[in-house]
């Protein structure tokens, strides 16, 4: 199938009437004439890039020609399946997904692009009203009608990640209708995300009357404030941005196999398990990139708050702002620089909550890396191991060479010596107690070699266990059919035992004669006495 029925713009998401998102404003191939497909659900418009006319007198032209039709014959069997309302297959169906999927990633570096360049735009205008020029300039002007032009194209781009964020839960649940997909949470989380990038300051030149109380002196100060001050601090929370693009450009996320063992596993892959990895893999990288960004933005937010009230540019100045910061962060406070402003006392306040938390992070990183490995662990105990080991035999090898002095200074010797005996006395409990002390050493040794048992030993043991488990459960199943069957015999002789009692005590009677019949007579019966010839008186005598 061709890829560009996969490239087009989102048009008609929201409604049925013309205009309700537009057109992807970044995507090259919405510039063309787009053809939508008849569903009655969501609309998705595919764009079809047209080629370049060649020449009448090109050869390739022919070729060309035939490519249109046979994206038009496709685009046709697509609008036929859409209004037939018959579903599309299974590689219809991921190929658009993995378009939808570059489209959301395209869509969000955009995003990012624009939010941080409103960000830069903001702090230069910032800066050079302050001292180049007036915010009543012309320069100040233009400025703000720029960053108010790139905050419109980040709405816009906001919007179109989450159409496509839409069309994606669409493809992947099977739904045709995209309200659907617009639960109360994704509408509110939609909502906010589109305020806050909506706050930027306005072309034009508002002020208001600024009052605080300064720290030494609790004197009362007022102060004629630009507007521009509350609308351009709130600009940094369009940093959020910078965590949606790590997730999308992810290894991890991009993974296909990845995420089939995620989905296995039921986890999830969103910013937070992005970032986890990271902590993992480099945190100091993390925690440094992480403590420097915060430390400038908060330092320039200090300076901004506090510009208007202090007269003797300590905390407005950048240094000293950032002096400020660091004490903060790292739960200082010296106490010689302290904010006037409820705006520079609550950067202070989220700045010290931040250090607080880096610096158990930092904490867990650093014990974690001066933990030995389990191969370290390994070569450790065995070398300790070793050593006990030793200091075992030494120590009872003491034990019996003191019991041997004792028993030759108090029984080999014809006048003992009782000092060196209760030397040798004194010298064998020490033995004793040392060879206690050690075999104690040994003994956690061994408790902690317990933890460290290796998975593929622990495992091999488990399988023999499970193996001979299975051996006995089947010779217990043939000893147990074997026994049924037993049983079964048995149960048959108990049932056959009264027929055979009964025909012992009552014999059956003998079979009767047959009755002679009007034939012959029968012959008589057989003897063995009629073999024998009559006893003559020669025989007697």
């Amino acid at each position: 199938m061709n890829s560009h029925s996969h490239n087009g713009g989102l048009g008609q998401l929201l409604g049925s009437g013309p205009g309700a998102l537009g057109r992807d404003p970044t995507d090259p191939e919405a510039s063309h004439d787009p053809q939508p497909l008849h569903s009655p659900g969501l609309q998705v418009v595919v764009a079809k890039s047209e080629p370049a006319q060649p020449s009448p007198s090109s050869p390739r032209g022919q070729p060309q020609d035939e490519d249109k039709e046979e994206d038009k014959d496709e685009e046709d069997e697509a609008g036929r399946r859409g209004r037939s309302g018959k579903p599309l297959n299974a590689g219809h169906r991921l190929g658009h997904r993995r378009a939808l999927f570059e489209k959301r990633k395209r869509l969000s570096d955009y995003a990012l692009i624009f939010g941080m360049f409103g960000i830069v735009v903001m702090v230069t205008e910032t800066e050079l009203s302050w001292g180049v020029y007036t915010k009543e300039s012309l320069y100040s002007f233009a400025l703000k009608c720029l960053i108010s032009f790139s905050t419109v194209i980040l709405l816009g781009l906001v919007v179109l990640y989450h159409a496509r964020e839409i069309q994606l839960f669409m493809v992947d649940n099977g739904a045709d209708d995209w309200r659907i997909a617009m639960t109360c949470e994704r509408v509110l989380l939609i909502s906010l995300e589109l305020v806050v990038c909506a706050v930027h300051p306005v072309p034009g030149h508002y002020r208001f009357t600024w009052t605080a109380r300064l720290a030494f002196t609790y004197a009362p100060s007022e102060a004629e404030a630009d507007v521009d001050v509350l609308l351009s601090i709130p600009m940094f929370l369009r940093l959020y941005l910078l965590g949606r693009v790590m997730l999308l450009h992810s290894k991890i996320f991009t993974d296909a196999s990845s995420r089939s063992i995620g989905a296995l596993n039921k986890v999830t892959f969103n910013t937070r398990f992005v970032m986890k990895t990271l902590m993992t893999i480099c945190p100091g990288t993390v925690l440094l990139v992480f403590s420097i960004s915060s430390w400038v933005v908060a330092a320039w937010t200090v300076r901004i708050c506090e510009r208007y009230h202090d007269k003797q540019e300590v905390t407005s100045n950048f240094l000293g702002a950032m002096w400020l910061i660091s004490i903060t962060f790292l739960s200082i406070g010296y106490g010689d620089m302290v904010p006037h402003t409820y705006c520079g006392k609550g950067v202070c306040l989220l700045t010290g909550i931040m250090g607080a938390g880096c610096t158990a992070l930092v904490v867990a990183v650093v014990a974690r890396k001066l933990e030995l490995t389990k191969a370290e662990k390994h070569v450790h105990n065995f070398m300790m191991d070793t050593q006990l080991n030793k200091r075992v035999k030494n120590a009872a090898a003491n034990v019996l060479r003191e019991t041997w002095l004792i028993y030759k200074h108090t029984r080999l010797m014809k006048k003992p010596d009782h000092a060196r005996v209760r030397k040798h006395q004194r010298k064998f409990l020490q033995a004793i107690h040392q060879l206690r002390s050690v075999k104690m050493e040994q003994r956690k040794l061994n408790d902690q070699a317990n933890t460290l048992t290796d998975l593929a030993k622990t495992q091999s043991v488990m399988y023999d266990l499970v193996a001979e488990l299975h051996a006995q459960h089947e010779d217990l199943e043939t000893r147990l059919a074997a026994l049924e069957s037993r049983l079964d015999a048995l149960a048959a002789s108990l049932q056959a035992l009264p027929d055979l009692v009964a025909q012992a005590i009552h014999p059956p009677p003998p079979p009767l004669p047959p009755r002679p019949g009007p034939g012959p007579p029968a012959p008589a019966a057989w003897s063995p006495s009629s073999w024998w010839p009559p006893a003559t008186s020669s025989d007697c005598g």
